[in-house]
């Protein structure tokens, strides 16, 4: 599914301003060259590339974290780090299926909802549960607040283990209007069968 062309007009000026405070942002990391984005991963020491991890067996501390996680995706769902506009694995992936939170393994979209927005993140219309802050939490982030351009902008985290997982905008198209901008290293995408 992709964006109409005034869902893409709102879009560009984020872009802009994002590619502008480019050096603040969290590099992604490259998938390995000899094998394709979308191919299932190597044994990891992270359970929830698996699959939904037991509430049990969510860590509780950023050490705890930092074992399962790779540099990148603790940066980006602990501390609240982007990774590079256009750098993700996930940004143009089309694969069927469904998309985890990478630190409990918890469902939260689906390629369904997925829609091409030309912001360099992967994009989504709705959450798995097409319910706002209910699997996919909101929070106010005033972290760029004092930037001229962004104001307050809403971010969006696993309500199960509190990962960050990017921003919710109301820019996206049809049928909610939304565009859940989502850090690739914030998600592992289950390919169906």
């Amino acid at each position: 599914m992709t964006a109409g062309p005034l869902a893409m007009n709102r879009v560009k000026p984020a872009i802009l301003l994002t590619i502008a405070f480019g050096a603040a942002l969290v590099t992604a990391a490259e998938p390995p060259a000899d094998r394709p984005a979308d191919s299932p991963r190597p044994p990891a020491k992270n359970p929830a590339v698996l699959g939904r991890i037991p509430d049990d067996q969510i860590p509780k501390t950023d050490a705890e974290w930092k074992k399962r996680l790779t540099p990148e995706q603790f940066e980006i769902t602990r501390k609240k780090g982007t990774e590079r506009a256009f750098t993700g694995k996930y940004t143009d992936t089309q694969t069927p299926g469904t998309y985890r939170c990478i630190c409990c393994g918890e469902p939260l979209f689906t390629s369904q909802e997925k829609f091409h927005s030309g912001c360099g993140w992967p994009s989504f219309f709705a959450p798995i549960d097409k319910a706002r802050d209910k699997t996919v939490a909101e929070h106010a982030d005033h972290s760029l607040a004092g930037i001229p351009g962004f104001g307050v902008r809403t971010e969006v985290t696993c309500r199960r283990c509190g990962a960050h997982l990017g921003h919710v905008f109301d820019d996206g198209p049809p049928p909610t209007g939304l565009r859940y901008c989502i850090n690739s290293a914030s998600i592992t995408l289950d390919p169906t069968p």
